[in-house]
């Protein structure tokens, strides 16, 4: 079957849901009918997988009527009713119910799809303290005799060490644990993880206490993240005897440690909750966490123990389902202000710490710098401010230089001498005009003739020159160049090799992207973390567009050169590189998520404020930036990032050091990532 490209499911990803109905005290015909009703709601809205609470079918709280028969009875003519629904619903149910085998009688998961039972997981652990009694009326699974049971007439597996694979979506395996096995040290899951399992399915009736509910969230986050796997968490609500506990019905979906949906707690109506879950993370995540693999290795005779059932699903992968999870538009930037005050605070914090250190291991006082009155170097001499503070030198110990030429602009070049004073660093101005002419002139060069060519030779004899003279001015006074160049240029080759920006003792913005530079700019200029005698000059620069101004402009002294027309917007350069670099995806993937973000700016979370614009970019332009991206990340940059300086990284979305995050060959192709750029049908 041919799949949709704009079908979740064509991008590995898998639409899960966790179910909390009404139910009755042993009453399993109407327990099943609610179980069916809300099953066949999960399969309208494209899910392949949905999980009911521990003991569903009877209702957990049904104490010693557990061991009548007649409850029992009803419970397995119950399940008929379910297996025989699922017949015509093409996704994997999982509920609870109690069930007899060989004498014996356990807190059981089981799993049915396609009108089959799958199999039935017995729970591991049953509390038998506080206000749970478990072990009263119920058997624990790992000592079962039994690895099959019958049931329905079918012979089907039995036992906790089972996982469930979905054939048709190769990444969809999961595990079954009931309730009190997540609360235990090492809980099953961790060994199911091992052994392959990528979502993780709990059902409970885990009672209402007053602090519970926050405990849960990290239990169930944690485990996720641990495992790095989703986990889906039921949880027994409304209809359940409240003789005496209470019920919330707290459900929960995390993945990888993010918590993507919560049923709403104390509702007495049925509730059903979904996320997309995305399988290739996880299974990215553990391909590049290496010690998930050398777990695997020490855990091996527990990893062995697990049995794989295999089925299909008959999804709908022909026809448009699109992806309802909240896809962020600036993967670096938190929309939340509060998360993303304290993303600024740590991101600068780094840089600082990191400077410092190489100030004092060096055991040089001074930093020089090229201040251009643009985005990246009022962000590095900020940083370099705070060092001093921190070092309790003065900041005149920076010495600061704006380096106009032939295509500088009146505007930056005020914001240059405006930025210098309020940061109260060493500020002076050289003009290279003289230099770049000397060396256009040994050049042969037609502009020194007084020709208007305005080629790379002329564009970057400028860059040159001024970093020749950081250089050279660092040697006169004993003091380290600080560079400036961010990762979106770095990505994008967007810098000039060696002798130019590229180059410098020590770069302190080199794995911090351009989106996330300005948001750090802003959030210095309104915390007054360097001082607040003149901080709209910040807020200038930040209103500044972005231009190298090595190319002179018109008449009216609008720069000729805009970054973002050559190499794309770099809010969605950053949203490529940010897929492409920490979990590797194909384009096709990027694309999708980019879509999701980027179609409708009224959907969806955006950072706040007035000064966000509101952008938003159809699939043909997504496709069109992201060509861009490619090769000049994959074919063209690569040499570049070989050799650039010492810089530190800031954060988890990766940095283009060849020391650390990314090590590539320089002579590599783009073409197989170009290949796969035409899946995208525009």
């Amino acid at each position: 079957m041919t799949k949709n490209f704009f079908n979740l499911y064509s991008h590995d990803f898998a639409r899960v849901a966790v179910a909390v109905p009404r139910c009755r005290v042993a009453d399993p015909a109407f327990n099943a009918a609610q179980t069916i009703a809300m099953a066949t709601e999960a399969h309208q809205q494209g899910a392949a997988l949905v999980a009911f609470p521990e003991l569903g079918l009877s209702a957990y709280t049904c104490d010693d009527l557990f061991h009548q028969r007649a409850l029992l009875d009803a419970c397995e003519a119950a399940l008929a009713s379910v297996v025989a629904a699922s017949a015509a619903l093409p996704l994997a149910l999982v509920v609870g119910m109690p069930l007899r085998v060989r004498h014996q009688l356990y807190n059981c998961a089981v799993v049915i799809a396609g009108g089959r039972i799958q199999g039935v997981v017995p729970k591991s652990y049953l509390p038998n303290y506080g206000e749970f009694y478990e072990a009263r009326q119920f058997s624990t699974g790992d000592y079962a005799v039994a690895t099959e049971m019958t049931l329905l007439g079918q012979t089907v597996p039995f036992g906790s060490g089972l996982l469930f694979e979905v054939a048709n979506l190769p990444l969809l395996k999961f595990h079954v644990e009931i309730c009190e096995d997540v609360w235990v040290p090492v809980p099953p899951s961790s060994f199911a993880a091992l052994a392959g399992a990528s979502v993780l399915v709990n059902l409970s009736a885990s009672n209402a206490l007053v602090g519970k509910a926050g405990y849960r969230h990290l239990l169930v986050a944690q485990q996720s993240a641990r495992c790095l796997s989703a986990y889906l968490y039921t949880s027994a609500g409304s209809g359940e005897s409240t003789t005496d506990m209470a019920w919330d019905g707290q459900a929960q979906i995390c993945e990888n440690g993010e918590l993507l949906a919560e049923s709403k707690r104390f509702q007495d109506e049925p509730s059903l909750i979904y996320a997309d879950v995305d399988l290739e993370r996880l299974s990215r995540e553990r391909m590049r966490q290496t010690t998930f693999g050398q777990s695997v290795q020490r855990h091996a005779e527990e990893v062995a123990r697990f049995r794989v059932v295999s089925f299909e699903l008959a999804l709908p992968l022909d026809r448009a389902l699109a992806l309802k999870r909240c896809v962020e538009r600036f993967p670096y930037v938190p929309a939340d202000s509060r998360r993303r005050d304290e993303r600024c605070n740590e991101v600068y914090n780094i840089q600082v710490q990191a400077l410092a250190q190489r100030l004092q291991a060096s055991g040089i006082q001074k930093l020089v710098i090229g201040v251009s009155g643009g985005l990246d170097s009022t962000h590095a001499l900020l940083v370099c401010a705070r060092v001093m503070d921190k070092l309790k030198l003065p900041r005149t110990n920076i010495l600061a230089y704006t380096m106009p030429s032939f295509a500088t602009s009146e505007r930056t070049l005020t914001q240059a001498h405006r930025l210098m004073k309020l940061v109260g660093c060493t500020a002076a101005e050289i003009d290279i005009r003289p230099s770049c002419i000397q060396m256009l002139q040994d050049l042969g060069h037609p502009y020194a003739e007084g020709e208007a060519q305005h080629d790379i030779a002329f564009e970057n004899v400028q860059a040159g020159e001024r970093t020749n003279h950081l250089f050279r001015l660092a040697n006169h006074h004993n003091a380290l160049v600080v560079g400036t160049g961010d990762l979106s240029e770095l990505a994008l080759g967007w810098c000039t090799y060696g002798v130019g920006d590229h180059m410098s003792h020590y770069n302190v913005n080199a794995s911090v992207p351009k989106t996330l530079i300005s948001y750090l700019v802003r959030w210095v200029a309104e915390s007054g973390v360097i001082g607040r005698n003149d901080a709209q000059v910040l807020l200038d620069i930040l209103g500044t567009e972005i231009s190298p101004e090595l190319v002179p402009g018109t008449a009216g002294g609008q720069p000729e050169q805009r970054t973002e027309s050559t190499i794309g917007p770099y809010e969605l350069q950053d949203f490529n590189l940010y897929y492409v670099l920490r979990f590797g995806f194909a384009p096709a993937k990027v694309a999708f998520l980019a879509l999701a973000a980027w179609h409708d700016k009224e959907l969806g979370r955006w950072p706040d404020g007035e000064h966000v614009a509101r952008n938003e970019y159809d699939l043909a332009t997504i496709k069109k930036n992201l060509g861009i991206f490619l090769d000049r990340f994959f074919r063209t940059s690569q040499f570049k990032r070989t050799c650039v300086p010492n810089a530190p990284k800031v954060g988890t979305g990766g940095s283009l050091s060849p020391r650390g995050d990314w090590r590539a060959p320089t002579d590599g192709q783009s073409v197989v990532w170009m290949q796969d750029l035409q899946r995208i049908p525009v």
